[in-house]
């Protein structure tokens, strides 16, 4: 069984913190076979009725295993989760507990409330880049073209029918267990033409007619995509400026095997890997940052920065997304700095082999591969 060590360092990191940990991410992401990489767990899968029956009297349950690490898998299941993970909190703070279930439930405004300063949320993402190493295969672009899903990752050839097949359990089990979708035809053509579309601008109405919903039922769809983590919804950052665009998101795909699926990209070609290293980036800040709260910038004149990063406790930074530094063009983030000096200006490319600086009349711009991006945002960079 492979071991993730980013996500197993996360998990250890997150126990020292809190004993109940939130994992989530998309279908076949690898929530199950991770956890049941950590040492010293005991796994129980809640799908199972003879487990559903043993957690009917949750507080006999811990009590039985008091000071043990446990796996609550598909927590969803059962009539109260949420009672059984404040119980643990509460009063079995030396139980460690990893719970995993429907994305709906922890985005729940019940389940935030009950467990408000009780638990980590930890958000499993496609694979990111410890996790090809550790996978054994660091080729960028096939993990590119076969996504990060790790069943997918690790094919031998492209995988067609798997695509399919997860299609069809995200809309059966996903979907209709779950939210108040009526139309499969207009919710999954919708989901398809996003993932040909992905980090496009969006805007509801052009949608409406191919998917035969009206503006509103889009707007919906893209809420229920969005909470499933299937898409990503970056807003635009502004000062709501008079030049700046400050209303229309742009929407990525969660993974970009789906989009060369859709796309039907047999191969990838030089014009492809740009497109796909911004999607690259964007699931490596997801992963490392733990946050959605990644924007873009764009103004009436129509430069625009891919992201823009402003936590608290991070640097104030402006990315670029580019496969080659060559590729790199100045006027974009010169533009931006004009009205926001105060921002670290980064390009991550990937042929940077060590980060750089270049001057650009008065605006001085860092060129980093990802890996000394993640470092400068982390504040561990050397």
């Amino acid at each position: 069984m492979v071991k993730r060590r980013f996500w197993i360092n996360r998990i250890e990191s997150a126990w020292e913190h809190r004993n109940v940990i939130w994992l989530s991410g998309v279908r076949r992401v690898g929530k199950t076979f991770l956890c049941q990489s950590l040492d010293d767990i005991e796994y129980f899968d809640c799908e199972r009725p003879r487990v559903r029956m043993m957690l009917e009297d949750p507080e006999g349950f811990l009590e039985r295993h008091r000071g043990k690490r446990i796996v609550l898998d598909e927590i969803h299941r059962l009539a109260n989760p949420s009672e059984l993970l404040k119980l643990a909190a509460d009063y079995f703070p030396d139980t460690r507990i990893i719970a995993t279930g429907s994305s709906t439930l922890g985005a729940s405004a019940k389940f935030r409330d009950t467990l408000t300063g009780r638990k980590v949320e930890l958000w499993l993402t496609p694979m990111m880049s410890q996790d090809t190493v550790d996978f054994g295969n660091s080729d960028l672009q096939h993990r590119m073209h076969f996504g990060g899903l790790p069943p997918f990752f690790m094919a031998g050839a492209l995988p067609d029918d798997d695509f399919k097949e997860w299609i069809d359990a995200y809309w059966a089990k996903d979907i209709q267990d779950l939210f108040k979708v009526e139309k499969r035809f207009s919710f999954i053509r919708f989901f398809e033409l996003l993932m040909m579309q992905s980090g496009g601008i969006f805007e509801a109405t052009k949608f409406a007619a191919p998917c035969e919903v009206s503006r509103p039922t889009i707007n919906n769809y893209l809420q229920v995509l969005e909470s499933t983590f299937i898409v990503h919804v970056v807003r635009p950052f502004s000062s709501r400026r008079q030049r700046e665009i400050i209303a229309a998101p742009k929407v990525y795909a969660f993974d970009t095997g789906f989009i060369c699926y859709f796309r039907q990209w047999d191969h990838l070609r030089p014009d492809d890997l740009g497109y796909l290293w911004e999607h690259i980036v964007l699931n490596e800040l997801h992963a490392q940052l733990q946050t959605r709260e990644i924007r873009y910038w764009r103004d009436k004149q129509g430069h625009e920065v891919d992201f823009i990063i402003q936590l608290r406790g991070k640097p104030k930074s402006a990315i670029e997304c580019k496969w080659s530094a060559n590729e790199f063009n100045a006027k974009n983030l010169i533009s931006f700095s004009k009205l926001y000096p105060d921002y670290e200006l980064m390009v991550v490319a990937n042929d940077v082999e060590q980060p750089f600086f270049r001057r650009y009349n008065a605006t001085m711009i860092n060129f980093v591969n990802l890996s000394h991006l993640i470092e400068f945002l982390l504040g561990k960079e050397k």
